[in-house]
């Protein structure tokens, strides 16, 4: 989807060059049936554009970001890492709201903590993104380049 034929609703921003975020991500196109959310990698023009306005840092594929309205980015707001995660499984619905509200119940810096070392070794336990995983016909329009 062309930056500009940009989504109503929340956009989760990616690495594009992770595999489990990838696999992250397969799974959220999955669970999605009502199609809320629109996913972008970190490394494509929607998301450095949205993170070079912002201030936020455009190099730093270690954090997923969650923006939740993509037409409304002023003042921005977006939540990172877990709280990222769990309002995508929010929006979702379905098992993910429930494993949403599973994870709320740990402490922030708890959540924060093990994404950071799981950030940290996620390349060498799930490898690096393959190309066309996400590329397919029922998932078009929801992918931002």
């Amino acid at each position: 989807m062309p930056t500009d034929a940009a989504p109503s609703g929340p956009v989760l921003l990616f690495d594009g060059e992770c595999g489990l975020c990838q696999r992250l991500v397969r799974l959220l196109l999955r669970l999605d049936r009502r199609r809320r959310l629109c996913f972008a990698p970190l490394q494509g023009r929607a998301a450095q554009g949205y993170l070079r306005q912002h201030g936020l840092p455009a190099t730093d594929g270690e954090s997923m970001i969650l923006v939740p309205d993509w037409h409304r980015r002023d003042p921005p707001r977006y939540l990172q890492r877990t709280d990222a995660m769990i309002a995508a499984l929010r929006e979702v619905g379905g098992i993910g709201r429930m494993v949403a509200a599973v994870l709320r119940l740990v402490p922030a810096a708890w959540r924060d903590a093990g994404y950071r070392l799981v950030a940290r070794w996620r390349r060498k336990i799930f490898g690096a993104a393959r190309a066309g995983v996400l590329a397919r016909p029922e998932w078009s329009g929801r992918l931002l380049d």
